[in-house]
C-alpha cells in the first residue's frame, strides 16, 4: 500500500522525500517542514522519528542525514515516517526557541491546530506520530556541554514505562546512559505514549554545531531499534547501561570564571567539588560540591557567569541496567 506524508508518497520498496506544509510566515508565503518516507517491501510496524523541535539542536539533523541514505526499502519491513526539521522559524536562525512566538517547541505537543505558531507545528507532526507504533524524537543538549544519553519521559508509573525503556535500551547500544525521570508537560515523550506510543527522547551529546561522534551513536542507535523491532534482518546488541532517575542543577554563588573538578560522566561523590569560580585573575570566589553521589551529566559551555546563573547538573539514584 501507498504510504503518504505531505507531498512524499512511497509504494512498498520505495522511498521519496517531500514538504509537509504547516503554515504561513510573515509575508504570506507558505512554508514547510521536510519529510521523507521510507516504505518496506514487506509489512511491518511503522516508526516515526523527528529532529530539531529545539531549533539549535543539529545532531538529530545529523543522524537523519546519515541514516536515510543507507536504507535500503526493499530490505525494509515496516514504514519509517520523518520529519527532518521541525522547529522551522528557529533553525533559520539558529536559535533553540521559535522566534515567532518565543516557545520552545518540545513543551507544546500535541499542539492545537488553531493555536500559536508552535502549537500548530506540533500539532501538524503530532499527527504524523500517531501514525506509528514507535517513536524517536532527536534531540541534543542544545547549546550546553553533555554526555550521550537517552530519555524516558512518561514517568515510572506510566501504562508504557517498560516499553519505553525497552525502545530506550535498544537505542542507547553506544550511548550507554539513560535518565528515566518524568518530563515537563508538552514534550513529545510525555504526550505520544498518553496515545500508546512507545516513546524515547535521545539527547546525543551538546554544545553547537555538529557532532560526528555524538551523530555517529545516534545512527549506531537507530539501526539497532529497526533490528530489534523487525525492521531490518539481524539480532539487535544490548549493553549495559547507567540509569540516574534524579537529576540536580547547579547554579553559580558567584561571578565569575568556572573551573570543573570532573569531566563528563565521571562519577562524583557526596562533597566532591564540582566547580570553583574564580575572579578574571585566577583568585579563588566560591566552591561547590556535590549535594550526593552521582555522575557529572551536563555543564555549560562557556565559562563566564554572573550569580545564579546555570552551572552544571549530576544525574542522581543511579543504577545499572541491562535488557531481559
Amino acid at each position: 500500500m501507498t504510504t503518504t506524508l505531505g507531498t512524499a508518497s512511497a509504494s512498498p520498496g520505495e522511498i521519496d522525500t517531500g514538504r509537509l506544509e504547516v503554515g504561513e510566515t510573515r509575508d504570506g508565503s507558505p512554508f514547510s517542514l521536510p519529510v521523507a518516507v521510507v516504505n518496506g517491501a514487506e509489512p511491518g510496524q511503522t516508526l516515526y522519528m523527528q529532529a530539531a523541535s529545539d531549533g539549535d539542536e543539529l545532531n538529530g539533523v545529523g543522524v537523519l542525514n546519515h541514516v536515510v541514505p543507507q536504507l535500503d526499502p526493499a530490505a525494509l519491513s515496516g514504514t519509517i515516517l520523518l520529519v527532518g526539521i521541525v522547529n522551522y522559524h528557529a533553525f533559520q536562525v539558529a536559535e533553540h526557541r521559535n522566534p515567532i512566538d518565543d516557545t520552545k517547541m518540545n513543551r507544546t505537543y500535541p499542539g492545537n491546530e488553531s493555536g500559536t505558531s508552535s502549537e500548530r507545528i506540533a500539532h501538524e507532526t503530532f499527527q504524523v506520530a500517531r501514525r506509528a507504533d514507535l517513536i524517536l524524537d532527536l534531540h541534543q543538549g542544545s547549546t550546553s556541554r553533555m554526555i550521550d544519553e537517552v530519555r524516558i519521559r512518561c514517568g515510572k508509573r506510566h501504562r508504557l514505562h517498560d516499553a519505553c525503556l525497552e525502545l530506550a535500551q535498544a537505542f542507547g547500544v553506544e550511548c550507554g546512559h539513560i535518565l528515566d525521570q518524568k518530563g515537563p508537560e508538552g514534550q513529545l515523550a510525555r504526550a505520544a505514549p498518553g496515545e500508546g506510543i512507545p516513546t524515547v527522547d535521545p539527547e546525543l551529546g551538546g554544545a553547537v554545531g555538529w557532532n560526528e561522534s555524538s551523530i555517529r551513536k545516534g545512527v549506531a542507535g537507530v539501526f539497532n531499534v529497526l533490528r530489534h523491532y523487525d525492521f531490518l534482518e539481524g539480532d539487535a546488541e544490548f549493553t549495559r547501561q547507567t540509569r540516574a532517575t534524579g537529576f540536580e542543577q547547579y547554579g553559580a554563588p558567584a561571578g565569575g570564571l568556572v573551573r570543573f573538578g570532573p569531566d563528563l560522566g565521571d562519577r562524583v561523590t557526596a562533597g566532591e567539588t564540582l566547580f570553583t569560580i574564580t575572579s578574571p585573575f585566577g583568585e579563588p570566589k566560591a566552591t561547590v560540591t556535590a549535594d550526593t553521589d552521582g555522575i557529572f551529566w551536563r555543564t555549560r559551555r562557556l565559562p563566564q557567569v554572573a550569580t545564579g546563573e546555570y552551572v552544571c547538573s549530576v544525574g542522581t539514584d543511579i543504577d545499572t541496567i541491562t535488557h531481559a
